[in-house]
């Protein structure tokens, strides 16, 4: 399992963004991506198992690092953590929410999608962020242009990217990584075709 001290935008070329809705899919997707070299997990917390499915997946897949994902309120960064979250990933930030997470002591990648987002994330002494929703907000174009500018900051886009428009992202002197739900794609998981999401999770691997 990588190691939470290491830079979160350094462990994986691609952040599996995963939606479970059904507990009994969530250590059997945990392991199709390790099987797949992504031992790195991120599960939304849009469904009504999501804190459940972070819980098993801590307890019985130990080689992945599972993170939350949705955070938007400084309630669930609790949930979150108390759940075995390890790490943080919020869409967007508040002053509020960034203590929460910050406070929580886990390593956590706070929502920007603007120039002044970023720089307030900056100013409160944080550099690695995610630009969410990338695609909509302007894409690697975007992120190419802000570099200079915001030569600190450090991101791992999320929202519309594809296994085709990834590399041209991971090319960006100021991206990490990027997070990617096309490697546990909904019939997938609905079919248990476990097969492919490590195939899908050992082409991401290769991206790096």
């Amino acid at each position: 399992m990588p190691s939470t001290h290491d830079s979160l935008l350094s462990l994986v070329p691609v952040v599996p963004v995963v939606v479970v809705d059904d507990l009994a899919h969530a250590v059997p997707v945990a392991r199709a991506l390790v099987e797949g070299g992504v031992p790195v997990i991120e599960l939304t917390l849009r469904t009504p198992v999501a804190l459940d499915a972070i819980e098993a997946i801590a307890r019985e897949v130990p080689e992945i690092l599972v993170g939350a994902g949705t955070i938007v309120t400084p309630g669930q960064v609790k949930q979150a953590h108390d759940a075995g979250a390890q790490f943080l990933v919020s869409p967007g930030c508040t002053p509020a929410l960034l203590s929460a997470m910050s406070d929580s002591g886990l390593p956590f990648l706070p929502g920007t999608a603007t120039v002044s987002e970023a720089m307030a994330v900056l100013e409160a002494g944080f550099t690695e962020m995610k630009f969410f929703p990338a695609e909509a907000s302007g894409g690697a174009a975007y992120l190419s242009s802000i570099a200079s500018p915001l030569p600190a900051a450090r991101f791992c886009p999320t929202g519309g990217i594809t296994a085709a428009s990834a590399g041209s992202y991971l090319a960006l002197p100021n991206v990490g990584c990027v997070g990617g739900s096309w490697l546990t794609p909904k019939d997938a998981l609905a079919a248990g075709d476990w097969a492919r999401v490590t195939e899908l999770a050992r082409a991401a691997a290769s991206l790096g």
